[in-house]
């Protein structure tokens, strides 16, 4: 195909991104496949179907953002060291270089025996294979303060990168110094266990420049630090001493708004002048609502060779609202390794093709303790076959010894690196 036919046929395929109403879309020659959801598992699933299929099966990706925004990198811009642009990348390039068609909308529900997706806006989108990678949404019932009118506009979560990011950010350029930050961390597990003491060291980080005298409060429901702990406790005593207190077993129960208070299972109310509060989380509301959210109701059991539904034939779950293996983190770098071997799956799936029986996934998570300074996890991943999941390879991956400004080059190379790996 000559570059401007292969450019056309993306302005063509980007157009009927634009479809709604009651038309069904996604017409044409070759294997559908249907994604829902374009963050780091559904985007790059999306991506690679259409690479290693050779552009034989059609892709549709159904996304109601505009634009991707990570959630990796993004407690930078509430520490005031990035902005939203930094961590903001558009998904033209799926559709431009790749072939995936856009429908920038919302799906209403999933008719598994008819294999068809309806969305919000009235269209049909009908597949052969179905990915559902929606990320997680949040377990509100459990805090029922914050289900009143207003609550969710003044009390962030900002766990989804965006706006609620920037609005955390700007309640900390207002909160007077000398006031008090705290977050309430959920049990686990959560989307990116070492997310909120990354943030807690970020906050500090600005505090420690603008407010020293304001006081960084982490009250975790877990009995301690679920990721890095001693590198996060070291850089707490030695960098933020007297500005970080953690406190750990404190289940939040509920959060009086107005009052601008929490309250837990067992420990005193605790009142400051930024809450935030980090919800219990479980599979994204399509995943639960289609019945694919088999463990406890919360997340989805999917076969490690395909990511196929442990309920529901022809579809696939990725991502945070998978019931993880032993050892393996809800992380962005972890979602792209599932968006990859699905990917693999599928296209051999509707290729009459084998599927590999022996998956490896790594993963590598960096925080950052500082604006610059950073320490790292990593970790590889094998498919058991007795067992039938994935597990730890012996040995394998490693920790920082100690935070350092290395680290940070190496960590933000990471970011774009796995940015343009997704979505270029």
């Amino acid at each position: 195909m000559q570059r401007r036919q292969f450019l056309q046929t993306g302005s063509v395929l980007g157009a009927m991104g634009l479809v709604s109403g009651c038309a069904t879309v996604g017409g044409g020659s070759g294997p559908k496949v249907v994604v829902i959801g374009g963050g780091y598992a559904g985007a790059t699933a999306a991506k690679y179907i259409r690479m290693w299929s050779g552009q034989k099966i059609q892709v549709t990706l159904v996304e109601p953002n505009e634009v991707f925004v990570s959630c990796p990198i993004s407690n930078l811009v509430i520490g005031g060291s990035k902005t939203m642009a930094d961590i903001t990348t558009p998904y033209d390039n799926l559709t431009k270089r790749h072939g995936v068609q856009i429908v920038k909308d919302r799906v209403n529900s999933i008719d598994a025996d008819k294999r068809i997706v309806k969305l919000a806006g009235g269209a049909e989108l009908p597949y052969d294979r179905l990915i559902v990678s929606p990320g997680v949404d949040f377990m509100w019932e459990a805090l029922p303060g914050m289900n009143k009118p207003g609550a969710k506009d003044k009390v962030m979560h900002a766990w989804k990168a965006g706006a609620q990011t920037l609005t955390l950010r700007k309640q900390l350029e207002a909160m007077p110094d000398g006031g008090v930050f705290a977050m309430a961390i959920p049990l686990a597990p959560y989307r990116c266990p070492p997310g909120p003491y990354e943030r807690a060291c970020q906050v500090a980080d600005y505090f420690s420049k603008a407010k020293p005298k304001s006081k960084v409060l982490i009250l975790d429901a877990n009995d301690d630090v679920t990721s890095k702990g001693a590198l996060f406790k070291k850089a707490w005593a030695e960098r933020y001493k007297g500005i970080i207190d953690y406190r750990s077993k404190h289940q939040l129960t509920d959060v009086d708004v107005a009052a601008n208070t929490l309250k837990f299972e067992f420990n005193d109310d605790v009142k400051a002048n930024v809450l935030n509060v980090i919800p219990g989380m479980r599979a994204g509301d399509i995943a639960v609502n289609a019945g694919l959210a088999t463990a406890n109701k919360r997340w989805c059991e999917v076969d490690f060779l395909t990511f196929e539904s442990k309920v529901a034939k022809n579809v696939h779950v990725l991502g945070d609202s998978i019931q993880i293996a032993p050892g393996m983190p809800k992380s962005g770098h972890m979602a792209n390794q599932h968006g990859k071997t699905c990917a693999a799956a599928v296209v051999a799936l509707l290729t009459d093709q084998p599927v590999n029986t022996l998956p490896i996934y790594n993963n590598t998570c960096y925080s950052f303790v500082s604006a610059e300074e950073v320490v790292h996890v990593a970790s590889v991943h094998r498919y058991d076959a007795a067992q039938k999941t994935m597990l730890t390879v012996p040995g394998s991956g490693g920790l920082s010894s100690a935070a350092n400004a290395v680290e940070g080059h190496y960590a933000l190379a990471w970011a774009r690196n796995i940015w343009a790996d997704t979505l270029a």
